[in-house]
């Protein structure tokens, strides 16, 4: 079931998919809500914890994949509150779109708060939640 579930993410979260971030996050979270209720009883709070990461992951490569442009990708960077010679800088990187996800800047930039600004709820919190009670 952890491989199912993991390939109708990736599908979910397939980059070459032309569908608006909202639409996809909305779609992540019914399926991890429907799943999480599903196995919320095993104690399984470490491999919650990586795949709600991984999710996570996935999304800002996303972003930045929507992004696209060196010209987007700058201002954007500048409007998160990254100094502009960073920004331009970042923004010029070669690295590919999951590399890059991982990045140290990409990662304070687009945090987890940033995430779930746009609607995406932590599975790790829902784990917690229905594990707990």
């Amino acid at each position: 079931s952890y491989k199912r579930f993991t390939n109708k993410i990736r599908k979910l979260t397939n980059r070459n998919k032309g569908i608006s971030m909202e639409y996809r996050v909305y779609m992540i979270n019914q399926l991890t809500i429907g799943w999480i209720n599903y196995f919320g009883i095993a104690k399984a709070n470490a491999k919650i914890q990586k795949i709600d990461s991984w999710i996570r992951r996935r999304l800002r490569s996303c972003i930045w994949k929507q992004w696209k442009k060196v010209k987007t990708r700058g201002r954007n960077l500048i409007k998160l509150g990254l100094p502009t010679y960073k920004a331009w800088e970042y923004a010029n990187t070669r690295k590919g779109y999951w590399r890059i996800s991982k990045s140290p800047i990409l990662d304070t930039i687009l945090n987890n708060k940033y995430i779930e600004n746009l609607g995406y709820r932590s599975i790790s919190k829902r784990y917690q939640l229905i594990h707990n009670s």
